[in-house]
């Protein structure tokens, strides 16, 4: 077999997309499949077999006439499988695919998208968001997150997994709206909805992995993994592979253009490994620029390592940084197992260079930590990074669905709320965080059998380094786990006093601090530690600066002279948790 060299942006121009159906003129539709160990491949459409040309580079492929709505899939050696790439399922993952072209959606009214350092993220769950779970239930409440000064929506995943429940990185079929949450046509609806209401709206992708019930990808093309290298989810994908590449990079386009998306969020980029020359990574961010979208795309990633070298290229835009997350829940929380560890040792001093640079492993030994991690990014600008105080990560992955209000004294998390959406990096909230929702948040999903034996075992396993959490692990399987995991079920009036909180500051932050932003930075950041857990901060732009004081358990040694502030919570000069802060002109 000789492998196809031609360079993947080329091949994309000259024939369109490889992977799934897609719609021809004159009523066909073109069938593409990589299956290079596969002897025989036929198109399975409505109940007749018609036989697939295989290239020389291990794709089969046949344009056919069909009609939208028809039910298909792929028969591989004998058996029949879904479309890998379908743009819909008509049942469960196991089923048949149906032809689907989200291409066709006639939007009712344009978008420009917005920029970038206006971006306060929202993670939202879609199966949890609301009662309905739904994407029809969730674009009714667009509005809402608008009024309160949010400008970006991020869901979690919603390509296809098998069940009706789950957190979505558990997708087998990347590019098919999860059912349970609606159809294509209603997440398109909830997107315009959205927009329309002034919010982007960004997707969590995963391409590091599939779930663990229905990949048949295994099966008849195990080529497209490295089963030399494993990742956390088994068999590493093999990105060295043009067929493979492909997959990915034609899914990331499909959402941002088929869906109007405003951009991706790619998932644990750090397991996406890539030897080749040219990163897979980096070509996908080129291809996303070269459709040439007349709105802002933007990507972020989440990785690990804490390595600033995609967002150099200047084709993505920010990062989660966990660092800060770290300092400020260990500070808050004085908890210091696992991976807390080094961050407990001197929270306070980690949110100083947080602050002060973005991350705070940038390479340098660190207590409780055994190997380096990460290099310096203090060049990136403060947008380069997304902070947070919780993320369904951060919540979700402890035992009990904790919330941050919960473990920690309720005005101090009121101050790091504060310290989160006014500071001039990216914030991103968890849904329910403004307004102030207690209730948990607790890994689920829906497994039969084995699987769901295994989950429930593999869940206990990993907080062995956590023995504050106990013993006690809820079944990820069970209903009652999902319906605990509603936001909104708190106290109305404590809610209503975070929502107008959550208000003023975003209200602040649009009014003040974003015009700030844009500006231009003026000069390095200023953040000075004023006492055992307490600090000074002051970022400069050539508008004015934005200055900053914070108390995290104590008031500072010696108390700032007074000035006038724009915001503030309590007393900084006496109150052990408080915050102030002031948005000078020049």
């Amino acid at each position: 077999m000789t492998q196809d060299t031609t360079p993947a942006a080329a091949r994309a121009t000259a024939s369109g997309t490889r992977w799934g159906a897609t719609p021809e003129d004159g009523g066909r539709w073109r069938f593409g499949l990589w299956a290079p160990s596969a002897r025989e491949v036929a198109l399975w459409l409505d109940g007749a077999e018609t036989p697939m040309q295989r290239g020389d580079d291990g794709f089969w492929s046949l344009s056919a006439k069909a009609d939208a709505g028809q039910e298909y899939g792929f028969v591989i050696d004998g058996e029949r499988r879904p479309d890998p790439a379908a743009r819909r399922q008509s049942g469960d993952v196991h089923g048949t695919s149906v032809l689907c072209d989200p291409a066709a959606r006639q939007w009712r009214a344009g978008w420009n998208g917005r920029a970038w350092d206006e971006a306060v993220i929202y993670e939202m769950h879609v199966g949890t968001f609301t009662a309905q779970g739904t994407f029809k239930a969730a674009a009714k409440k667009m509005q809402q997150l608008a009024d309160l000064g949010i400008t970006a929506i991020e869901i979690m995943p919603v390509g296809q997994w098998q069940g009706a429940r789950g957190w979505g990185y558990d997708g087998v079929l990347p590019y098919a709206p999860h059912p349970a949450y609606g159809t294509p046509e209603e997440m398109q609806d909830m997107v315009e909805t959205a927009q329309a209401a002034g919010l982007m709206v960004i997707l969590d992708v995963v391409y590091n992995h599939f779930g663990p019930d229905g990949a048949y990808l295994h099966a008849y093309a195990p080529e497209f993994f490295d089963e030399e290298r494993h990742t956390p989810w088994g068999a590493a994908i093999d990105f060295t592979k043009p067929a493979v590449r492909e997959f990915f990079i034609e899914n990331a386009l499909y959402w941002l253009r088929d869906y109007r998306l405003d951009g991706l969020r790619l998932d644990a980029v750090h397991q996406i490994i890539d030897p080749s020359p040219h990163h897979v990574l980096v070509e996908l961010g080129e291809r996303v620029q070269a459709l040439g979208f007349e709105r802002p795309v933007h990507l972020i990633t989440e990785d690990e390592r804490n390595e600033p070298e995609l967002r150099d290229t200047g084709l993505y835009a920010a990062s989660w940084n966990d660092d800060y997350h770290h300092a400020v829940h260990t500070a808050l929380t004085g908890e210091n197992e696992g991976y807390y560890a080094p961050f407990a040792h001197d929270p306070i001093g980690d949110l100083v260079l947080a602050l002060t640079r973005g991350h705070v492993e940038e390479g340098q030994p660190r207590h409780g930590r055994e190997t380096r991690r990460g290099r310096p990014a203090s060049h990136l600008p403060w947008t380069g990074f997304v902070n947070s105080n919780q993320t369904h990560d951060q919540v979700g992955n402890r035992a009990l669905g904790d919330r941050l209000i919960t473990l920690a004294d309720p005005r101090g998390v009121e101050v790091a709320h504060a310290m989160l959406l006014t500071a001039p990096f990216i914030p991103m909230l968890f849904m329910g965080e403004e307004a102030g929702e207690t209730a948990p948040f607790l890994f689920f999903c829906d497994h039969d059998g084995e699987l769901a034996r295994l989950t429930r075992e593999g869940r206990a396993r990993e907080f062995k380094d956590f023995l504050s959490f106990g013993e006690e692990v809820p079944d990820p399987n069970a209903m009652e786990t999902f319906e605990r995991s509603r936001p909104f079920q708190g106290d109305p009036e404590r809610m209503a006093h975070w929502r107008d909180l959550t208000r003023r500051l975003l209200g602040l932050r649009a009014e003040r601090i974003v015009p700030c932003m844009k500006s231009g930075r003026a000069g390095p950041a200023r953040v000075t530690r004023t006492g055992p857990r307490a600090l000074s901060a002051c970022w400069p732009f050539a508008a004015g600066n934005i200055v900053m004081q914070v108390n995290l358990g104590s008031p500072p040694d010696t108390p700032l002279p007074p000035e006038p502030q724009d915001i503030a919570i309590g007393d900084p000069a006496i109150d052990p948790f408080a915050f102030s802060l002031t948005v000078s002109s020049h």
